[in-house]
């Protein structure tokens, strides 16, 4: 008798949520990445010996269960900061969040179960399952405008030799291939060339890390400037704009003549204020925006630019509201607006609240403050400025999703990500600073992080940190803006790279099958 035929039906569920929240361990701020390597391997097995597709659906489904409730833990923090909703409903939305975001997994593991199985685990079947990770890791990414957080190939971020296979085939792709890699571990015993390959081409990997930096900046370029002002989303109150525009203004540095031009750049969500002139007079309820603007002009060289987060309103004919936007405005020495960027891919119940109609009688409402809807803007975009050229934009949640940063047309010279990292904690702070970082390595530019609390940081092209403001830390980065590499396999392909992997990998395995026959 087949020993899974003798276990209790709620054990390898149980069993299952174990590995996953094991496997979640890899991510930032634990970065065990081995013991993600061996959660996987062990819940691989376990889908292997389930008695049928629905029990291997159910394994699948636990194990994202435990996976995405420890690896999100930090979702509750958000909530800690409203007035409509209590702290204590954060809890249950982090577990409410990973028995939706669970589905992936059980995706994954019935489609392995059901077109990979054999009598033992074999190469084929891992492939069949890396392949199946691939597609609904990215599923994740795009259902219901996508949650993208933590892809399984980030956690090869504190072996970066291993993390920079990214820039050839994307975040996702090596997501799979790390199930492949995890997997080959029960192959040890019967197929240890298999395993043996595997481990020697990751080694190859992390020591080629040592080779492949980018170079450095040059001494005489443009330098960019990153503020941290530690001002966390409980310290904004009816006068805390005044205070943050103090903080900021205070840290970004003295005016006057420079051997280079500076880019200040300013984090997120603590400008409270309009900056945009010209709206009809009744929404502007403290300074006037040329008033603000000066103030900061104030902090310019003739040839330095800063840019900062805030809001920006349309109007209809007859002056009344009609939008809203989560903009980055450049301002010129001259205190005029030279550029602007819409934030695109907005956060659900963070800036627009999904099915209104449905969740405001339940008494639901946004995270972040306002009863108005941000609209979304057209996409990825530069904002050109003259000493500086094309500056890539991405506000905050925008760095997550792999393939969807720049606008391959007009490729920048560097990204720069305004973030308010307060929503995010101890522990989810960190996780997107290494998201951050992968991002930068698929695309071969170099990124820059504000944020009002941290971690703020310069990140080469090659995902290397160069600079960093600690987790609730005041202080600036003044550093050479880093150079580009040349386009990335990636940075071509987007994430066509991924299914491309992913058929390759199907393609083994059926190649595998037929020469065992």
């Amino acid at each position: 008798m087949d020993r899974s035929t003798r276990r209790p039906a709620h054990i390898a569920p149980l069993l299952g949520a174990l590995l996953g929240a094991i496997a979640a361990t890899g991510f930032a701020p634990l970065d065990l990445w081995p013991l993600t390597l061996l959660g996987f391997a062990g819940w691989i097995a376990l889908v292997h010996r389930a008695r049928g597709l629905k029990s291997a659906l159910w394994i699948g489904w636990a194990f994202g269960v435990g996976h995405f409730t420890v690896n999100n833990n930090w979702f509750q923090h958000a909530f800690d900061f409203q007035d409509k909703m209590p702290p204590v409903l954060g809890y249950f939305a982090a577990v409410g969040l990973a028995l939706y975001l669970a589905v992936y997994p059980a995706m994954a593991a019935g489609l392995a179960w059901r077109f990979g199985r054999r009598p033992q685990v074999d190469l084929g079947y891992l492939l069949i399952f890396g392949a199946a990770w691939i597609v609904t890791e990215w599923l994740r990414a795009v259902v219901f405008t996508g949650y993208a957080w933590d892809p399984v190939g980030v956690v090869w971020m504190p072996v970066i030799g291993v993390a920079r296979l990214a820039a050839y085939v994307g975040t996702y792709a090596l997501s799979g291939l790390t199930i492949v890699a995890a997997g080959s571990l029960l192959l040890v015993k019967r197929q240890v060339k298999v395993p043996a390959g595997i481990a020697a081409a990751l080694v190859l990997a992390a020591l080629s890390a040592s080779w492949t930096n980018a170079s450095d900046a040059a001494a005489t370029g443009p330098a960019i400037r990153i503020v941290q002002p530690n001002i966390g989303n409980d310290d904004r109150g009816e006068r805390g704009g005044e205070r943050a525009l103090d903080a900021l203004i205070a840290l970004s540095g003295k005016a006057g003549p420079r051997p280079r031009p500076r880019l200040i750049v300013w984090p997120e969500g603590l400008i409270r204020d309009f900056l945009e002139s010209g709206y009809p007079g009744y929404v502007y309820a403290g300074q006037w925006p040329d008033t603000i603007r000066r103030r900061i002009a104030r902090t310019l060289g003739p040839r330095d630019a800063l840019m900062t987060s805030g809001d920006t309103l349309a109007f209809d004919r007859n002056d009344d509201v009609v939008g809203a936007a989560n903009s980055v405005l450049a301002i010129a020495p001259n205190a005029q607006i030279v550029g602007r960027y819409d934030k695109a891919h907005l956060v659900p119940y963070g800036e627009y609240l999904p099915i209104p109609w449905l969740l405001k009688p339940l008494g639901l409402a946004r995270l972040v403050p306002g009863d108005m809807d941000f609209t979304p803007g057209n996409g990825p975009g530069n904002i050109v400025l003259p000493g500086f050229g094309a500056i890539g934009v991405q506000v905050c949640y925008e760095i997550i999703f792999s393939g969807q940063l720049v606008d391959r047309a007009h490729r920048p010279r560097i990204i720069v990500n305004p973030s308010n990292d307060a929503w995010f904690g101890t522990w989810g702070s960190p996780q997107f600073l290494a998201q951050a970082r992968m991002r930068a390595i698929e695309e071969g530019l170099p990124l820059v992080r504000a944020t009002p609390t941290g971690i703020s940081a310069v990140i080469a092209a090659d995902g290397r940190l160069l600079a960093t403001i600690p987790h609730e830390t005041a202080g600036a980065i003044e550093t050479p803006i880093p150079p580009a590499l040349v386009p990335t396999l990636f940075s071509r392909t987007g994430n066509w790279m991924a299914g491309g992997i992913a058929i390759l990998l199907t393609l083994l395995a059926v190649a595998i099958r037929r020469r065992q026959r």
